[in-house]
């Protein structure tokens, strides 16, 4: 069996969908992740060791893939989560690319809040850019599951597009980004809890570290 390692800093962010892929095909792996106290020491003598100065990246048997993406998509297609045929699989991989458009949105407002910005100005990123960012996005979920039918995004099963996104929307309820008097936000809420409810997943959430993103 190949030895996966998978290096990230200490949180779920862009390297939580890669362990739960992990995890759902019980693969034996090296967590490896970095301490948010000491990040700015352990990533420096980390990153230039890195294919490009970034993370995640997972070690396959001393073969580097890096970015998130392409990290889930090796493994979804490698376990079985990629898609049952090449459409799906292409389904997949658009509704991953189109939650990574609305992820600029969101790293922005969130790197406002980090970065201790004035209140007003990150009132006005909320606004002006996150939440015209977020309603476009939910449509567009919101629609994929009507016309599916099957609870999923793609197909009649589990892919790794579900995964990315419902840990997505996990982040934006936990940053209180999902409205509780809107019937589409809830639509939603209820997606998350179908995919955290599947068998082999439910122990993983459940055990986890649940940083904020």
């Amino acid at each position: 069996m190949p030895q996966y390692k998978l290096t990230y800093f200490d949180l779920r962010g862009w390297a939580e969908p890669a362990r739960q892929l992990l995890h759902l095909s019980h693969t034996p792996y090296d967590d490896v992740r970095i301490p948010m106290a000491d990040t700015e020491k352990s990533w420096e003598n980390l990153k230039e060791k890195t294919p490009f100065g970034q993370l995640p990246v997972l070690n396959v048997d001393g073969f580097d893939i890096p970015q998130s993406a392409a990290i889930c998509r090796y493994l979804a297609r490698k376990f079985g989560y990629a898609g049952k045929n090449p459409e799906e699989e292409a389904w997949a991989d658009a509704i991953v690319d189109q939650y990574k458009d609305f992820s600029v949105a969101f790293k922005t407002l969130i790197f406002a809040a980090r970065a201790g910005k004035p209140q007003e100005d990150i009132l006005k990123i909320r606004y002006e850019i996150f939440n015209p960012s977020r309603d476009a996005y939910f449509e567009i979920l919101n629609k994929i599951l009507k016309d599916n039918k099957s609870g999923y995004l793609v197909g009649d099963g589990l892919t790794w597009a579900d995964l990315v996104v419902a840990d997505n929307l996990h982040s934006l309820e936990k940053l209180k980004a999902l409205d509780d008097d809107n019937e589409d936000h809830q639509k939603l809420r209820k997606y998350v809890e179908k995919i955290y409810s599947t068998p082999d997943l439910e122990d993983h959430i459940a055990t986890r570290m649940d940083t904020e993103v």
